[in-house]
């Protein structure tokens, strides 16, 4: 996957938008202002996602290129890596899961307006 993959697939969610708050080499996803993904954008090897804690330490146990999250609450954030060691589809099924977890944790009047 590349990073423009990875943005195309985001920007068809509702409420996403991207920065780079921590500077310019790294994109941040979010929905409604939270983030839910964040990725380097020199050397696009692997995206920090949010996760359910019982789930992510099954993930690193089953595949080598999900660890604790970079730079993140380890609990609730993996590393996954982008470049082919995680199978696409898990890839993206953890996308999906990362931007459900944060949206169902916004206010119910902010979830209410991105129906």
């Amino acid at each position: 996957m590349t990073l423009d993959q990875l943005q195309d697939y985001c920007a068809k969610k509702v409420g996403v938008s991207w920065d780079t708050p921590f500077g310019p080499d790294v994109l941040v996803f979010r929905v409604a202002g939270k983030m839910f993904a964040l990725a380097p954008i020199n050397v696009f090897d692997t995206v920090n996602l949010k996760c359910d804690p019982e789930r992510a330490v099954e993930l690193r146990e089953r595949f080598e290129g999900i660890v604790p999250g970079y730079h993140m609450n380890k609990q609730h954030w993996n590393t996954v890596d982008v470049t082919g060691s995680v199978p696409r589809k898990l890839l993206l099924e953890l996308v999906d899961h990362s931007y459900e977890l944060v949206r169902a944790s916004l206010p119910r009047k902010v979830r209410e307006e991105l129906d």
